[in-house]
């Protein structure tokens, strides 16, 4: 199954925000850091607000932040709150409008195997996608070190 880049960037816009958990970030950050359009990340971040994986602070001393913590989201809910769930083939569509809809065993093969996709994605959750990568990816995303004090 293929994701779609709006889901990409979700779970790049996520990534970021458990590596950054310190301050709220602007969307403008973000983009920078991977090279997508602040707009498009604009309409990413909005979606992953209306789904309650973010919060948005609007003006001075705004940005966003996670809604939760990162252990609470898994990565199935986020790709399942934005992928289009019938975008696999057209007879996924109620009704369809292949002259073969209801012979065909393939909706149901294919349904069996979204259902699988979602329920790996399920368990894994977005603290282990960051979890002993933090530095690395904070690195990686020009975001400054923490200092481990000890």
């Amino acid at each position: 199954m293929r994701l779609t880049l709006h889901t990409d960037y979700a779970l790049r816009v996520l990534i970021y925000l458990a590596v950054n958990t310190e301050e709220r970030t602007r969307i403008q950050a973000i983009a920078s850091a991977f090279g997508i359009s602040h707009h498009h990340l604009t309409k990413v971040v909005q979606q992953l607000q209306h789904h309650g994986f973010v919060h948005t602070i609007r003006g001075k001393g705004g940005g966003i932040c996670l809604a939760m913590q990162p252990a609470r989201i898994s990565v199935g809910a986020v790709t399942r709150a934005l992928e289009p769930a019938d975008h696999m083939v057209e007879c996924f569509h109620d009704p369809g409008q292949c002259a073969i809809d209801g012979q065909c065993i393939l909706a149901g093969a294919l349904r069996r195997a979204t259902e699988a996709f979602f329920a790996t994605l399920d368990t894994i959750s977005l603290e282990q996608l960051v979890r002993n990568r933090g530095e690395t990816l904070r690195g990686r995303l020009d975001l400054p070190l923490i200092a481990v004090s000890g």
